[in-house]
């Protein structure tokens, strides 16, 4: 028995994760129907998606007056020690948060995730019991977050369903900030971003909303998309590639555009098809990050290192990525250090002289 478990985990890992069931979601945002779905109540992590909760708070803070889009976000130095993505600022910079956000959910950056959390919260821990609460009070049943970013951590994860959940209500909730999620670039004043999202600006109506990616998620990715006043999203979670995730959530979509009259039920009356298999939170680990797997993405790119998309549905964009301004405020970085300081010192400040 232990032998045919050892030789079944070996074969999973050398199968594309595509090879393996990965869940999937289809929703009508207006109608709140699903169209299609796969394993949407299985626990998974949710890597960078757990950013769209993150907004989902601050959202929820800024209408309370809580804080403003002008209001100073100081980088902390646990935010500034957070793993890449990120932007790399030193502690003490500032920013408005509305920056912050442009930030974080273009570039994906999780130091500023963690500075928005902080800043909003008060401290990383009351954010995420924020976060907590308004899963809770969303009915995301199958959703715990431990921080704000979704940088890898035991007992964080999400399903495709509860993320539909979220997504949708942020869209329907607040369509004032829906800006957010379809920019295409942000200008730091120092270097340009493209968006994550490989789909804003090259498949026809895409306007949101967010990617994610650990070793033990697989590549996951929600996108929304409008056309002729009708809005769709799809949840794809545990893809084998970055450019996997976009044709499969380009695929999705496009199916139902071109089928208005598809049918189905309630986003609010989803049940799994079993409660086998749910408590677990799945981990593609082995799949994802083994060596064969990391030499089969290095094949989904061309020789000049571009991504090798085949979604027929993915268009190359005819002209530069439109950016907005996301940077600090203007003289608030702290400086260089001193030739010759070694990295990391803190200046020793000299005695006050006696009055």
């Amino acid at each position: 028995m232990k032998r045919f478990l050892m030789t079944a985990a070996f074969l999973a890992a050398m199968l594309p994760l595509s090879a393996l069931a990965n869940p999937v979601l289809v929703v009508d945002v207006g109608s709140m129907t699903v169209l299609e779905h796969r394993d949407s109540f299985k626990k998974w992590y949710p890597a960078s998606l757990t950013k769209l909760m993150t907004a989902y708070t601050t959202f929820r803070a800024l209408k309370a007056n809580e804080v403003h889009l002008d209001s100073v976000v100081t980088l902390s130095a646990l935010a500034a020690s957070q793993s890449p993505s990120k932007m790399f600022f030193k502690p003490g910079s500032k920013m408005t948060l509305d920056n912050a956000l442009r930030m974080m959910l273009v570039k994906s950056a999780n130091d500023i995730a963690m500075a928005v959390a902080e800043n909003v919260g008060g401290s990383e821990a009351a954010f995420v019991n924020r976060m907590n609460a308004e899963a809770a009070r969303l009915g995301l049943t199958s959703t715990h977050f431990v921080n704000p970013n979704g940088l890898p951590a035991e007992g964080q994860y999400s399903t495709a369903r509860d993320l539909a959940v979220l997504a949708v209500t942020i869209r329907r909730e607040f369509p004032e900030y829906s800006n957010y999620f379809k920019i295409e670039a942000i200008d730091t004043g120092k270097k340009v971003y493209p968006n994550v999202n490989m789909l804003i600006g090259r498949f026809d109506g895409a306007d949101g909303m967010k990617t994610g990616y650990i070793c033990a998620s697989g590549f996951n990715q929600i996108t929304s998309a409008t056309r002729n006043g009708r809005t769709l999203l799809s949840v794809v979670l545990g893809a084998d590639s970055l450019a996997e995730r976009a044709d499969m959530s380009a695929d999705l979509l496009q199916k139902y555009f071109s089928n208005p009259q598809a049918g189905g039920q309630p986003l609010a009356a989803l049940r799994p098809d079993s409660v086998e298999g749910l408590d677990a939170v799945n981990d593609v680990s082995a799949q994802m990050c083994s060596t064969e797997a990391r030499k089969r993405r290095s094949e989904t790119r061309d020789e000049t290192g571009r991504m090798k998309l085949q979604s027929p549905y993915i268009h190359e964009m005819t002209a530069p990525p439109v950016t907005v301004f996301a940077g600090l405020i203007p003289g608030t970085e702290p400086p260089e250090k001193a030739p010759g300081e070694p990295e990391g010192a803190v200046p020793i400040p000299l005695p006050r002289p006696k009055l």
